[in-house]
């Protein structure tokens, strides 16, 4: 192969990995050229990707991408699936490929930033796909809120008994004030402020009985 036909195989495989949420390797000895396009067709239906690469060049792409770890897959035929989306979904598809044609071979995968091994690859397809996790979650989240609600309904109903309990209680309690109020109480209420006030009729018999003669006037 030309160098610079090398230089763009490396810049297109660094393009591919970059758009990639994950890959998926296998090893596809002994697979036809049927086999693989058959493959190719499944795993594009799942949102995948799949190509034999060189391993020489992936691996010069990989470094350059910041994923060196990748060499330690890139032994033997090599084929990849760069998914885009649902790495269960691939995965899925990948390993219903492997019992279809037992020559092909899951080596592992590269996702969020780690190296995937054989059996954690082979795992992924075990896990719920990416719609069935939204539908359980939706199923939770709508639990939840569900419970959340009757909660607060029954706070609600609670506190309203409460309050009209305390409406009830209100007159009760404000006639028994009243009645404490005796009459005895009121009537002393009433009295006047003292009992020893004197006014002008009681200053005209204390005159008249000192025997005083008013004075009377000069001629």
């Amino acid at each position: 192969m030309p160098k610079s036909e090398k230089v763009e195989r490396v810049a297109e495989l660094k393009e591919r990995l970059g758009a990639a949420d994950s890959i998926l390797l296998t090893e596809y000895r002994g697979l036809t050229v049927t086999d693989i396009s058959e493959l190719r067709r499944s795993l594009a239906e799942g949102g995948a990707s799949f190509a034999v690469v060189k391993n020489t060049l992936m691996r010069r792409a990989a470094e350059e991408s910041a994923m060196a770890e990748l060499e330690s897959l890139l032994e033997g035929p090599t084929a990849v699936a760069f998914v885009q989306g649902d790495a269960v979904a691939a995965a899925k598809r990948v390993v219903e490929a492997i019992k279809r044609y037992p020559a092909l071979v899951l080596k592992g995968g590269y996702m969020e930033g780690r190296v995937l091994s054989a059996a954690d690859a082979r795992a992924l397809a075990d896990l719920d796909s990416r719609e069935v996790m939204l539908s359980k979650i939706a199923g939770l989240m709508k639990g939840e809120m569900s419970r959340a609600a009757s909660m607060f309904q029954s706070a609600q109903s609670k506190f309203l008994s409460l309050l009209e309990a305390y409406k009830d209680k209100i007159p009760v309690e404000a006639a028994d004030d009243v009645a404490a109020e005796t009459p005895e109480a009121v009537a002393d209420a009433d009295a006047p402020a003292g009992d020893d006030a004197s006014g002008p009729a009681d200053a005209v018999d204390d005159a008249a009985a000192s025997g005083d003669e008013a004075p009377t006037g000069e001629t």
